[in-house]
Formats: structure tokens, C-alpha cells, sequence
């Protein structure tokens, strides 16, 4: 069993204001402090994005969807910088339903968010999608990129792109109805769980249960197996990004268990 109290205590040791709050409202649903909140949405740009750290002011996709998750962890997402990231996302969509980041940043973008590379436009668009999803008022937008992703999948529930599309995608697929795609997907991810690493069992298992996935849905009990067997003994998980990322991961995670 996955130890929540030493993951809470993790956070709070290790985390800053900002993830002291997302745990707050992750726990008991506490609202955050007009500064907390603040400090989260700093930096947006005009148009409606956030900036990756290598695009200078140029909005990018994937850093958006990286700040609406952690705004999600602290109920910001009816707020107007979110409201309006929603709708830059949503005006980003191509005429195929697929996302690619600002073809400015193809010097410097790594290699998941590489506009025009084939795997980096599924994965965004699954990201993109995902968070349109979660919320109200974007469903033929999520239908053309749910469309996209289903037709992108290959005979076996694979998927050309990176791990992490196919439970982004997984979760598309289960929100606007395509239960069948959602299922097969999932059956890939469950196969790739008893390797998988402890920060992708979380974002998988944070992911799926935010599309309103069952707790005892089978995927996200195999993922919860992984992540305590992953748990470290000062009740983190590793991230695959280095130790700065870890209080992220395990916030994840309480996300996911809670």
C-alpha cells in the first residue's frame, strides 16, 4: 500500500508555498490564498499561454498544459488565466484536430514538443486535448483531436509517440465515449506498469482518474501497485527529470491515492 501520510510529509518538508497549497486543496479541498494563486498563474502571456523556459515570450503548448495541471491542484481552473489558456489551446487547434508547438521554437524545443515531428504532434495533442476534456465547453474540439488519436493507434492499441500520450490519450478517448480505443490503450499501458518508472505511474495514475475513471478501474490499481513499490522510505517517488521534480511526482501521486 502506497504510505500517504510519509508522501504528505514530503511535500510539506520539501515543497514550496505553491506546493504546500496544491496539497492543501488535494487533501481537503482548502482553498488557496489570493498570493498562492497569483504566484501560479505569473507570467502568462497576453494571448493566453505560458512561455516554455526555452521560448522566450512565445506561448507553448506543452508549458501551458504543465500550468493547468498545477492550477488544477488548487481548483484555479474557472479563473480567468486559466479560462483564457483554455481558449489559446483551443484557437491552436489545426484543421486536422492536431497540436504543434509555435514553429518558432523548432531550434530549441525538445524532442516531445518538436513542431512538425509526428510523435511530439500526437503527444500534444493528446496533452491539449486532455485538459479541454477535463473542462466544459470545448467538445467538438476534443472531438476532432479525440478523432486524431484514435485513428493515429495501430492494430495492437499501440501508439507511434511517447508513453505518456497513451494514457493522456487513453483518457481522451474515455471522456468523449470511445471506450473500446480507452480500453485498448490501457491494456498496452498495464502491460508497460511493472517497469514502469514510479513518476510515470503517477502521471498515469493522476491522469486517468481525473477523466473520471473509476478508483478500482483495473489500470489505475496496477498503477497504484507500482507506485508503492516505488515509494522511497522519505515518502517521495524519484522523478525521471531530476530531483527538482520530485515533490511534483509526489504530489502526483497523493493525487492519484487520495
Amino acid at each position: 500500500m502506497v504510505d500517504l501520510d510519509a508522501a504528505i510529509g514530503f511535500v510539506v518538508a520539501k515543497g514550496d508555498p505553491v506546493d504546500r497549497a496544491r496539497l492543501s486543496f488535494l487533501r481537503s479541498g482548502t482553498q488557496p490564498s489570493e498570493g498562492v494563486l497569483n504566484a501560479a498563474e505569473a507570467g502568462i502571456t497576453l494571448g493566453g499561454g505560458w512561455p516554455a523556459f526555452y521560448s522566450g515570450r512565445v506561448p507553448s503548448i506543452d508549458a501551458t498544459c504543465f500550468r493547468l495541471w498545477q492550477l488544477d491542484d488548487l481548483g484555479g481552473l474557472s479563473r480567468h488565466p486559466a479560462r483564457s489558456a483554455l481558449h489559446w489551446l483551443a484557437s491552436r487547434q489545426r484543421p486536422d484536430g492536431t497540436w504543434q508547438e509555435d514553429a518558432a521554437l523548432a531550434a530549441d524545443a525538445p524532442p516531445w514538443a518538436t513542431p512538425g515531428d509526428p510523435e511530439a504532434t500526437l503527444y500534444l495533442t493528446a496533452n491539449a486535448a486532455y485538459w479541454l476534456a477535463v473542462t466544459e465547453g470545448y467538445e467538438e474540439t476534443v472531438q476532432r483531436a479525440a478523432d486524431f488519436v484514435r485513428e493515429s493507434l495501430n492494430p495492437d492499441g499501440t501508439w507511434p509517440s511517447f508513453l505518456v500520450a497513451g494514457w493522456l490519450g487513453a483518457a481522451v478517448m474515455f471522456k468523449v465515449g470511445n471506450f473500446y480505443e480507452a480500453a485498448r490503450m490501457q491494456g498496452v499501458l498495464q502491460d508497460r506498469l511493472p517497469t514502469m518508472s514510479g513518476g510515470d505511474a503517477a502521471a498515469l495514475a493522476a491522469a486517468l482518474r481525473r477523466s473520471g475513471m473509476s478508483e478500482d478501474d483495473w489500470t489505475l490499481t496496477g498503477a497504484r501497485r507500482r507506485l508503492a513499490e516505488t515509494q522511497r522510505s522519505d515518502g517521495g517517488w524519484s522523478s525521471d527529470d531530476g530531483e527538482l521534480f520530485d515533490v511534483e511526482v509526489t504530489l502526483n501521486a497523493i493525487r492519484a491515492c487520495r
